[in-house]
Order: structure tokens, then C-alpha cells, then sequence
């Protein structure tokens, strides 16, 4: 049976127009929500060595999505709560009955947001009041005891002035003289006066007493210029009724200019506090990006990065991660191959209905690919035996999607394909020690072939089993079987052993992996790889033999660059 199609189906179209009723509405559907997919699209992809390559540890791949993530823009993020059901073949949606109907959110993002450091910048120039939280006190100083005293009788003899003139009735001129007595002002139609402070010490002193002296008083404390509290303004309000309104009158207001600071980022707010787990494909380089813009600059390096991911979204699981659990579906490349596989080989029942949300059949890329992602967990869940709550089927204990939560694998760019015909083929992925890499460069215009034929004849540890792989134009990675014969071939070389003379005379140059994570790491991105490598390889020539710091890599000889990308 083929593999069914997402692109039937639509997801709802989010723009600043409906911008506020979709995050209403997505809120609800997170409420009742198990997981939620994210799928991410930016507007553009590095190029060349820049993106990821099989020759990639975790940490060079994180510095390679980090520069992506701050060179290119969010352009769309496609978000789908969803739910599966305690049946293993159903997935339900909201509000759908039993049935898979996923509220697919597809946000554009010329939707504007504020990162959560930049938003706390933009607040320190906003000076609108705001409620404040009574904290518990330490102990009164002689200084606060005064300030108390003195405040406390203002505020009482203020509010009695204000409960008198309620119950009866001054013409304008005795009004105006009561509120000059009193030092009264006005917050919209209700009384109100201000308490100078100079400090938040005094902010909560004031709460104290206002909480002491009447529940029919709401405290806004007001900001100066530099965001620190220069006064509190205390609102008189006449009943229960009237301070419930107030409030929610403050409320909204509040939410108004969250929205305003926050734009898109409501929305990764929304998700952060859900606490679901998050299910996307590609999750290096869609995180990052949506970390870069919507909560702060990305840390330097992946160790602090996936530490401040996860003060974010505690669960993200990469769904090539859990797919890698099938045996045939090690080799699977993409998410579609990966769903064409499952579907012609496992049985895996499930009834499929996808509401449309916006009146249109017309689907992006980007939300057919969330859409994807929801079906393949799905399927996975059930052939995994993964249960949201660890749930009993069938007498058999489930395990929780926990455990394959925060693993990321390097992504390399592959064309999306439906073939799945990929089980036939040799399992070609190994893992390979950075120390059995060699970069070399100076070579002209060959290919990997052609280069590997050309080097046999140079040196005898040529000879070795290796595979050679072109990096960019001007720089190809030798992997070498052995540890041993790389690390050999690099003391030679840094030797000028004159066994190599062949080699050096040809223009070649040659270092350890160590140069090229340097090279990662001080951001050469400009220069083409040959030209970055030499320019740190003659800085550190002595740590071209890699002895320490050694990192896996997941080699994958099937993938070749086509030299001709770089020849035009």
C-alpha cells in the first residue's frame, strides 16, 4: 500500500490579522495536547563546507547551525499539537472525535518578536504601572519604621477622604478643593494617589501597608526611565465588583503589550510553559534558529547550548533519532522515505482525518513536513510500545517518550525522496574517531577518484585503506581505518620527512582534525575551507597530531559531494 499523502491536508493560516485569536486557540489545544510537533524554515541554508557533512562531530555541526541560525531569518514555523490515544493505531486530535484531525499552525514570520533578553531590554523603556507581588519582609529597620508610619496615615486619611466623598454628594468646586487636601489624582474614572519610593524596600512597605489597611485598594507600582520603581499608585476602588473589573482591566492591558513585545514569541512561550514534548526532524538546526530569535544569542558552544535548551523545552525528541531504533530504517535519510518504509512493511492501522482550518487545499513544504512528522510518531509510538504515561498494553509495559528525548544528530542535506528501497541497501553509516581524519588540501581540480589514484603513488601510507571525501572545492577529508597509519602520516608531514617529498612538491598540505574544529570554532566562515585550514595550521603546526579531545563522528561513505557543485 502506498504511503498517504499529507498535502490533503491545510493548516491554519497564522498572519498579524488572526495573530491573538491562534494563540488563544493554540493555548486550548496544548491544554489537552500530549506532544507537539514543530517543523521550522528559514530563508536561506548554508552553502559548501558550512553545512553539516559526515565529517562532522556534534560540536563543529552545533557551530555550523549556529552560524545558519544567525545569518538567516525565520520565515515560517509550522507548530501541531496532538494526541495519541491509548489505542495504538489512533491518534486524537482537538476537537475531533477519535479520529486524527491535527490543528495544524502555520505561522508566517513576518509576524514581529523580541527575544526574551531583547524584550527585557524594551520593558526598562516602557513606563506603564504594574501590579507587584507582596513578598515576605525581613525585619524592620529604624528607617522603615518611619516610612511606615508616615505612609500609613497618608494612605488612611487618603482613602477616608475617598469613602466619604462616595456617600455623598459635593458639588464640582468642594470636589476639586477634597482632592487638592488630599493630594488625590485620578486613574481613569477611580481616585488615586501616588507614594514616592526610592528603592524596592520601600515598594513592598508600601504593599504591607495597603494590605493592612483595606482590601479596596490596588497597588500599581510606576517605573522611571532606567525600569526602576519610582513611585506606587494606589487605586480606590467602591466595591468587590468595581476592583474585579479594575483588574481585569489591568490584565488586559498587560496582554496587550506582552503581545506587542513578544509577537511570535508568544508562541514558544506558549509551548515552553505546556511543558509537552517537543517532536521535530532536523532539531540542530530548526532549534537553534528558533533559540538565536526568540530567547537569546546562542551560547559558544553545544555543551551550553543544549543547558539553555533545556531551561526552554525540557523534552525535544529528534524523530531520525527514534527511527533509527528499526533496523532498516538506520539507512533512511529523510522523513518520507522513513513513512513510504513503514507504511509498505509494517501494519500499522490508523484512521487518518486532517480538518481543513483556513478553506484552502494549498499546503507549504514546511507544513506538510510537520504533518509528517506527526504520522511517523505516531507509527513509531505504536511499533516502540511508547505511551505518554507509561501506560500497560496488552499486559507489556510501555516505555515513555523520555527516553529518547535530547539526542541530535548532525542532519545533512539530502534530496526528499519517498524512495524507500533504502533497506536493500548496505548499512554504509559507521563510527569513525576524529583521529582517524586527515584534511588535505592543494590539490587541482580533482575528483575524489581521481585525487585517491593520484595520491597512491605519493606516499605508501597512501597504500592503507581510506576513504577520501571532497569537502568543499579546495579541501577533501581522508579517512583512514586505522588511527595508527593518520597519525603516522601526520608526523611524517610535520616532520618534512623527505619520504613525502613527492607529496610536497606537488603543492599538498595536510592536518589533523584538530585544526579544522579550531577553524570551526574562530568562525572562518568567509574563506574557503583550504585557505581557513592553512591559516591555523600555521599557528598550532604542533598540534596537527590530535592526541587529546578525540570525538565521534558518524561516517556515511554513501554520501559523496558532486564536485561539479563547485566547478561552475
Amino acid at each position: 500500500m502506498a504511503a498517504p499523502r499529507a498535502a490533503a491536508a491545510s493548516a491554519k493560516q497564522v498572519t498579524r490579522r488572526n495573530f491573538a485569536d491562534a494563540v488563544r486557540e493554540l493555548g486550548s489545544h496544548l491544554e489537552a495536547c500530549d506532544y507537539v510537533a514543530v517543523s521550522a524554515q528559514k530563508t536561506g541554508a548554508p552553502t559548501g563546507w558550512r553545512r553539516a557533512l559526515p565529517v562532522d562531530t556534534a560540536e563543529t555541526a552545533y557551530l555550523k547551525a549556529k552560524l545558519a541560525a544567525e545569518s538567516f531569518q525565520p520565515l515560517q514555523i509550522a507548530v501541531c499539537p496532538f494526541r495519541v490515544d491509548s489505542s495504538p493505531s489512533t491518534l486524537v486530535a482537538y476537537p475531533d472525535e477519535l479520529q486524527l484531525g491535527m490543528p495544524s499552525y502555520s505561522f508566517k514570520c513576518g509576524l514581529s518578536y523580541l527575544s526574551r533578553v531583547q524584550e527585557s531590554l524594551a520593558r526598562q523603556k516602557i513606563f506603564t504601572p504594574s501590579l507587584r507581588q507582596l513578598l515576605p519582609s525581613p525585619c524592620k529597620t529604624v528607617a522603615d519604621s518611619v516610612f511606615v508610619s508616615r505612609i500609613k496615615s497618608r494612605i488612611a486619611h487618603w482613602r477616608k477622604g475617598c469613602t466619604g466623598s462616595s456617600k455623598t454628594t459635593d458639588d464640582s468646586l468642594v470636589s476639586s478643593l477634597s482632592k487638592l487636601i488630599l493630594g488625590g489624582e485620578s486613574y481613569g474614572s477611580r481616585p488615586s494617589m501616588s507614594i514616592d519610593v526610592c528603592s524596592d524596600r520601600q515598594v513592598q512597605l508600601v504593599l504591607e501597608v495597603v494590605n493592612l489597611i483595606s482590601d479596596d485598594l490596588v497597588p500599581l507600582v510606576v517605573p522611571d526611565k532606567a525600569g526602576a520603581a519610582r513611585a506606587v499608585r494606589l487605586v480606590f476602588t467602591s466595591s468587590k465588583e468595581d476592583k474585579n473589573l479594575l483588574l481585569m482591566d489591568i490584565k488586559k492591558l498587560e496582554d496587550e503589550q506582552n503581545l506587542k513585545f513578544r509577537g511570535f514569541r508568544e508562541v514558544i512561550d506558549l509551548l515552553s510553559s505546556s511543558q509537552k514534548p517537543i517532536i521535530s526532524y532536523n532539531c540542530l538546526n530548526d532549534l537553534t534558529m528558533m533559540h538565536s530569535k526568540f530567547v537569546a544569542p546562542l551560547p559558544p558552544n553545544m555543551h551550553e547550548f543544549m543547558f539553555s535548551l533545556r531551561m526552554v523545552f525540557s523534552n525535544v525528541v529528534d524523530i531520525s533519532h527514534m527511527w533509527r531504533e528499526i533496523g532498516p530504517l538506520r539507512k533512511a535519510n529523510n522523513i518520507q522515505a522513513a513513512l513510504s518504509y513503514l507504511q509498505r512493511q509494517y501494519f500499522v492501522p490508523m484512521e487518518i482525518k486532517i480538518p481543513q482550518q483556513d478553506g484552502t487545499n494549498r499546503v507549504t513544504k514546511n507544513e506538510q513536513n510537520v504533518l509528517r512528522i506527526t504520522k511517523l510518531f505516531a507509527k513509531l509510538s505504536s511499533l516502540l510500545n511508547i505511551s505518554p504515561n507509561c501506560q500497560l498494553r496488552s499486559g507489556e509495559q510501555s516505555c515513555t517518550v523520555e527516553e529518547y528525548c535530547n539526542i541530535f544528530y548532525p542532519s545533512f542535506i539530502v534530496e526528499e525522496s519517498d524512495d524507500a528501497d533504502f533497506a536493500n541497501k548496505s548499512d554504509m553509516t559507521k563510527p569513525v574517531s576524529t583521529d582517524n581524519v586527515i584534511l588535505l588540501w592543494g590539490f587541482r581540480d580533482k575528483s575524489a577518484k581521481e585525487l585517491r589514484t593520484h595520491l597512491t603513488g605519493l606516499h605508501q601510507a597512501f597504500s592503507q585503506d581510506f576513504e577520501i571525501r571532497l569537502l568543499d572545492k579546495t579541501c577533501s577529508a581522508l579517512i583512514f581505518r586505522s588511527s595508527d597509519h593518520a597519525r603516522e602520516l601526520l608526523k611524517e608531514i610535520s616532520l618534512e620527512s623527505s619520504s613525502l617529498n613527492s607529496f610536497f612538491s606537488e603543492g599538498l598540505k595536510a592536518a589533523g582534525f584538530e585544526v579544522y574544529r579550531k577553524v570551526c570554532r574562530l568562525g572562518l566562515w568567509d574563506s574557503d575551507l583550504a585557505e581557513a585550514l592553512e591559516e591555523v595550521s600555521s599557528e598550532i603546526a604542533a598540534s596537527t597530531i590530535p592526541e587529546h579531545n578525540t570525538s565521534p563522528i558518524y561516517w556515511d561513505s554513501s554520501l559523496k559531494l558532486d564536485l561539479k557543485e563547485y566547478l561552475e
